[in-house]
Formats: C-alpha cells, structure tokens, sequence
C-alpha cells in the first residue's frame, strides 16, 4: 500500500512538470528568410497576390506564415518575409506541393498577365539562437514597427557575441524598451553561417526604436559590457551592422 501511495504521488508530480520541461524544449523548427525584389511598379500586385491567394496556399500546404513586411525605405522594391517549417525535407515537399497546386498556378498566371511580378528573390535559411525569447506570432494592434538587424562578426568572434547578447544585450535592450523578437544563426550551409547574426526587435513607432537605441548605447551596463567583450579586438567588422526598419503587411500575421 505504502509503495502505491509512493507510485501515486510520483505520477502526479510527473503531470505537473512533464509538460513544463516540453513547452521549455527549444524551437527546432527551420526558419527561412525570403525577400522578393518586385518587378517596377508591382509590388502593389505582388502584395495583393500574397494577401488574396499566396499566404491561404502556404498555409493549405503545412506552412507557417510568420511575418510580411515592407521596408521604411525601399530602394529595391523589397517584400520581406519569414516562414517555418518541422525541417528543409519538410521544407521542399511542402514548395513542391505549392508549386503543383492548381490555384496557385492560376492565381500566377492571372496575375503576371501584364508581365511578372518578382525580379529576384534571395533567400536563406535560419536557426533560433539559444539563447533567442519564444517566437511568439501575434498581431498587436495598433501595428508595430519591425527592425531585421544582421551583424557581421570577425572571423572566429561569432561565439563571443551569442555570449554578450545572451549575458548582457538582451536584458538590457528590454530595459530601454527594445523588444527582442528573435535571434538566428544562419544554418551551417549557407553562405555567412560562420560570421552572421541575424535578429528581429519590435518597437512602437520610429521615435521609439530612436529613443531606445539611444539610452540603450548610454547605459554604463552596456558600455562595460561592450568594453569587456572586446578586450581582444572588435567583435564586429567595419560596418557590420545592417539595419532595415520595416512595416508591417496588412496581411501579416506577426504584427
């Protein structure tokens, strides 16, 4: 009886705490970064594509639309966007389904009557960090402003800076209202994989993302950190920050 007793109470802390241990499991999913240059003067109809046939298409396809944006200054006609997928296999039986589909070939065809709509499109594919917040995908009204951030370390200094934003910057970015998205490494065979980190802040508006990098560089937390990191050289290389403020779609379910 003693040991049923033992057995019973065993098995209920097992209901309490087996699922928090899974929902802590790390987010294995591969993340793909897409940007699709717009032909001149289509990227209105580009959009409408996605928002009428494309983003239902990905979805019917096991897909998982995480964000659509439009760059604050768009010299190359930019649509920007971030999808998931349970892994690359998944990832290209799920493209060639799409492909295949029938309403997608016409919803292409229909629209690209008067030309194409998509110049080019670069692409790459992504890994959460460790050290990256939960992705949540939600739609926050009224619409934020997005920030895509790509730094571009020197040669064997990659480590070093997961370390300085997993110990230091993310902490201290929440601390100036910077809110951390998510954090990806480039999967290993893409081309940067060794050297780039490539992540995603959220901000009320403009002034805000101003206001807040502006008290974030001021802090003597992060000016110590920084100095500490750096001990041995810059972590980044000249100019290896890129910075695309960015808008979201209306169509786009992270918001």
């Amino acid at each position: 009886m003693k040991n049923a007793l033992v057995f019973t109470a065993f098995a209920a802390l097992l209901a309490v705490f087996v699922p928090a241990a899974r929902s802590a499991d790390p987010d294995s999913r591969v993340f793909e970064l897409r940007l699709y240059h717009a032909a001149p003067g289509k990227l209105d109809a580009l959009q409408a594509r996605f928002r009428d046939h494309t983003v239902r298409l990905f979805e019917k396809h096991g897909m998982t639309n995480v964000g659509y944006w439009i760059p604050a200054e768009n010299p190359d006609n930019l649509l920007v966007y971030l999808m998931a997928y349970p892994s690359r296999d998944a990832r290209e039986a799920m493209w060639k389904a799409f492909f295949a589909d029938p309403d997608w070939q016409a919803a292409k065809e229909a629209s690209e009557k008067d030309g194409k709509l998509v110049e080019k499109v670069d692409a790459s594919f992504l890994a959460l960090t460790d050290y990256s917040p939960k992705l949540v995908i939600e739609a926050r009204s009224p619409a934020r402003q997005f920030e895509l951030r790509t730094y571009t370390t020197n040669e064997g200094k990659l480590p070093d800076l997961d370390a300085r934003f997993r110990d230091h910057t993310i902490e201290l970015f929440k601390r100036h209202g910077l809110a951390n998205v998510a954090y990806f490494h480039r999967m290993d065979d893409q081309p940067g994989a060794a050297n780039t980190l490539v992540y995603l802040l959220a901000h009320k508006d403009d002034a805000a993302r101003k206001a807040g990098f502006k008290a974030f560089g001021q802090d003597p937390d992060w000016q110590a950190a920084r100095k500490a990191s750096e001990e041995n050289g810059p972590l980044l290389i000249k100019g290896g920050v890129n910075s695309v403020p960015m808008s979201p779609t209306d169509f786009s379910p992270l918001k």
